[in-house]
C-alpha cells in the first residue's frame, strides 16, 4: 500500500516563502511521479506542480510558473514544493499526490495525501 504525508504548511504573509514536503512510503514509490495539489475554500481542487519520477520533467499550472519548484529526493522518497512571492490567492489545503506523469498531471493519480494548510495573509 502506497502512503504520501504532507508537512510544511503554516501561515505566511503575502510575499513569503513556504517549502512543503511530501514523504511517501511502500510499492517502490521512488518510481513514480509526484505531484502538488490545491483546494481553495469554495473551490474545486486544482493542479499545482507535477515531477516525473527521476526528475527529468516537471509540469507547473500557470499560477505556480515562476513562483514555485516542485523538486525530489529519491534517497529520502520525498519531493518538496518551494513557494516564493506567496499571495492570498494562495491560500488553500495543498495535496501531495503520486501515481504515473500523466495520472498525476491529469488530475487522476492513484493515491493522495491528506493535505496540509497554507494561509497567506495580506
Amino acid at each position: 500500500q502506497v502512503q504520501v504525508a504532507e508537512s510544511g504548511g503554516g501561515l505566511v504573509e503575502a510575499g513569503g516563502s513556504l517549502r512543503l514536503s511530501c514523504t511517501g512510503s511502500g510499492r517502490m514509490i521512488s518510481l513514480y511521479a509526484m505531484g502538488w495539489f490545491r483546494q481553495a475554500p469554495g473551490k474545486g481542487r486544482e493542479f499545482v506542480a507535477a515531477i516525473a519520477w527521476n526528475g527529468a520533467d516537471t509540469s507547473y499550472a500557470d499560477s505556480a510558473k515562476g513562483r514555485f519548484t516542485i523538486s525530489r529526493d529519491n534517497s529520502k522518497n520525498t519531493v518538496y514544493l518551494q513557494m516564493n512571492r506567496l499571495k492570498p490567492e494562495d491560500t488553500a489545503v495543498y495535496y501531495c499526490a503520486t501515481g504515473t506523469l500523466r495520472t498525476v498531471v491529469s488530475g487522476t493519480p492513484d493515491y493522495w495525501g491528506q493535505g496540509t494548510q497554507v494561509t497567506v495573509s495580506s
